[in-house]
């Protein structure tokens, strides 16, 4: 090879000397601008239809709202002023400096209950947030107080130090009277900016979700108002702007509304919050037992609430009911719950299901089996967190 070929690279051919020279991208690039600009000044339609004189659209006059938008506009405007964010943090420690950071957890609404400073939410909203922060319709912002949490049933109560003129408790109606096929309205203030205002109707009446502790809520309010995330822990209105539930809940694969919605009734907040504002938990009656799983049950094979312990001096242990408990290498199954004052008993859904009729102090009839033989006994309940 002699000094004044050029270099080859794989796959590059040889360029024969003769051949014109290639022209380089940026050329081309510039050509095809040129040719652009020139096809645009000179093509025959350009600057056809121009009017200077051009005005904007006369508008179309509406005429006055709808009886029925004004009804929505008039609840919007009563009951959002009640509405609020909360904005949840954790607190952890840098591992360098070891300074406190406060990280953003999450976000959700909730509901001013009274003029007291007290804020109604959903239990999930705050559940294992280190501190919360509430933000009012006007746009302050306020640290907030646990006060008192009832997980059963995806409730939470904080209160926010903030003065009477800033606080619009929510007018409470009642769910015992409501109607499938009624008209409702959801309210969320979901990020602090702006409160969100949907329509729909009742869908279902009776409905029963699960809460974050797996136990039941019962008697849930379903709609096809849409409930997004970040509106859990918001009212749902009835017509005459009373709330008559709490948004908690939505059926989604995708995480968005896709109108089934579940409030819990506004009958069951307003006789849990006050408990709650005074100790800061809900009574509830109980047996005094630790229970098996429902799948540890049925991979036993049998039917009924099996008691794996009972609580020293608890009603269960004074009425004589017997645990679980090992014998050498045996395991001798204790009492299996199968019925409450005569109704069947064959999941642990049944038993709270059929304790939540009944209040402390009340004594029922508990059927048990007991090995081969079913007795009853009397139970006391008594109060259990």
């Amino acid at each position: 090879m002699s000094a004044g070929d050029p270099l080859l690279y794989p796959h590059q051919p040889k360029r024969n000397a003769r051949q014109p020279p290639v022209l380089s991208l940026g050329v081309v690039v510039g050509l095809v601008l040129v040719a652009a600009g020139l096809v645009w000044h000179l093509w025959p339609w350009r600057g056809s239809g121009i009017d200077e004189a051009a005005e904007p659209r006369a508008v179309t006059a509406r005429g006055d709202l709808a009886e029925d938008e004004k009804a929505n506009i008039t609840i919007f405007r009563q009951a959002s002023p009640s509405v609020v964010n909360i904005t949840t943090l954790a607190v952890r420690q840098n591992a360098f400096n070891f300074d406190v950071m406060r990280i953003p957890k999450g976000t959700g609404s909730g509901i001013v209950w009274d003029e007291k400073g007290h804020i109604l939410t959903n239990f999930h909203v705050i559940q294992g947030a280190d501190e919360a922060r509430v933000t009012m319709a006007d746009g302050s912002t306020w640290k907030a107080r646990l006060v008192g949490a009832f997980p059963d049933k995806d409730m939470a109560v904080l209160v926010v130090d903030a003065p009477k003129g800033r606080l619009t408790p929510i007018p409470i109606g009642t769910s015992g009277d409501l109607q499938v096929g009624q008209k409702v309205f959801a309210i969320g203030n979901p990020f602090g900016l702006d409160h969100t205002f949907s329509t729909g109707v009742i869908s279902a009446l009776g409905r029963e979700i699960q809460s974050v502790t797996q136990r039941p809520i019962k008697d849930v309010i379903q709609t096809d108002a849409a409930i997004n995330p970040g509106n859990s822990g918001g009212p749902l209105l009835d017509s005459a702007g009373r709330m008559i539930g709490m948004n908690t809940a939505i059926v989604s694969p995708s995480g968005a509304s896709v109108g089934i919605g579940f409030a819990i009734p506004v009958d069951e907040i307003n006789s849990a919050v006050p408990q709650l504002i005074r100790g800061g938990k809900v009574v509830r009656p109980g047996l005094g037992v630790q229970i098996a799983t429902d799948s540890q049950v049925r991979g036993l094979g049998i039917k009924g609430v099996l008691i794996l312990d009972v609580v020293p001096d608890g009603p269960a242990h004074k009425a004589g009911l017997r645990p679980t408990r090992h014998d050498a290498n045996r395991l001798i199954l204790g009492d299996i719950i199968t019925a409450i004052e005569g109704q069947r008993i064959e999941n642990s859904k049944d038993l709270f299901a059929a304790l939540a009729k009944h209040k402390v102090g009340d004594t029922i009839g508990v059927t048990v089996r007991r090995g081969d033989e079913e007795i009853e006994v009397d139970v006391t309940l008594e109060s259990i967190q």
